[in-house]
């Protein structure tokens, strides 16, 4: 088709692309899970146009900003910042969650506190897809159009953002 633009997909899912974290999903202002933690898998899908190369960008960059993604959420406990069911106290060396009338206080330097408004995996999904877009400028070092996160938290159960250029 003239005019057309063909696209490719490059699709990681190494399996060093993973997080080990706390966390419990929060279903009413008076229901959550029990704390628990899971061991995260994260996959991206990187859609775009081949270069003169026969290459769709540096698969070393796409495996370094997730690798980089998943250590900065490895071995914490991680809390959203943005639930309306959840307040968040910093007292010092602690951070007490406080939620339907209980208090849960966690060391301080074992908490992320993230902005996101429930720690499950399309939470997760797009908080990663958003980190490699904004903070890692991902559309300005790449040529992608479309950009597919996948967080897992077992076999058979996953959450996925896409971010797509617009035209």
């Amino acid at each position: 088709m003239p005019g057309a633009v063909k696209l490719t997909t490059i699709e990681l899912a190494k399996e060093a692309m993973k997080f080990s974290a706390g966390h419990f999903t929060i279903f009413s202002a008076t229901e959550r899970e029990r704390l628990h933690g899971h061991n995260f898998s994260v996959q991206a899908h990187f859609t775009g146009e081949l270069d003169d190369n026969g290459m769709m960008g540096d698969y070393k960059l796409y495996k370094r900003l997730l690798l980089a993604q998943c250590e900065a959420l490895d071995e914490y406990l991680l809390l959203p910042g943005r639930s309306p069911h959840l307040r968040l106290r910093d007292q010092g060396e602690h951070i007490i969650a406080e939620f339907a009338g209980e208090q849960l206080q966690f060391p301080r330097r074992d908490v992320l506190v993230l902005p996101i408004r429930n720690v499950t995996v399309e939470e997760l999904a797009g908080l990663i897809c958003a980190r490699l877009i904004d903070e890692a400028e991902l559309p300005r070092k790449a040529p992608i159009h479309q950009l597919t996160v996948k967080v897992s938290s077992g076999p058979g159960q996953l959450g996925t953002a896409t971010w797509r250029r617009k035209p």
